[in-house]
């Protein structure tokens, strides 16, 4: 079983800067491909970004160039960082985690743990 819980969320201007980090517990994060989706009230949660247990990493089109996905494996967190925030940025955030590979990173239902999420709002 692993556990995952997010935090780093907040209140931002428009163009500025936060970073989630995603603690999680149970197993080494090396082993686990882990991924960042979001979701706003009304709509169904969105893929954001992935990062495959060896290291490689995919994005959402949305945020390619302004966010990077990276992990620290000796710490078992994953982090987001997010630079260049814009109002549609704000959503929950939530961490995944799916041990080994997945077979569609951007699918939900390819990952086995979930964490609570944590708030982001940018205001304009």
């Amino acid at each position: 079983q692993v556990q995952v819980v997010e935090s780093g969320g907040g209140k931002v201007q428009a163009g500025g800067s936060l970073r989630l980090a995603c603690a999680t517990s149970g197993r080494t994060l090396s082993s686990y491909s882990m991924a960042w989706f979001r979701q706003t009230p009304g709509k169904e949660r969105e893929f954001v970004a992935h990062s495959r247990y060896y290291a490689d990493s995919v994005y959402a089109d949305s945020v390619k160039g302004r966010f990077t996905i990276s992990r620290d494996n000796a710490k078992n967190t994953l982090f987001l960082q997010m630079n260049g925030l814009k109002p549609e940025d704000s959503a929950v955030y939530y961490c995944a985690a799916k041990r080994w590979a997945v077979q569609r990173y951007s699918d939900m239902g390819s990952y086995d743990y979930w964490g609570q999420g944590t708030q982001v709002t940018v205001s304009s």
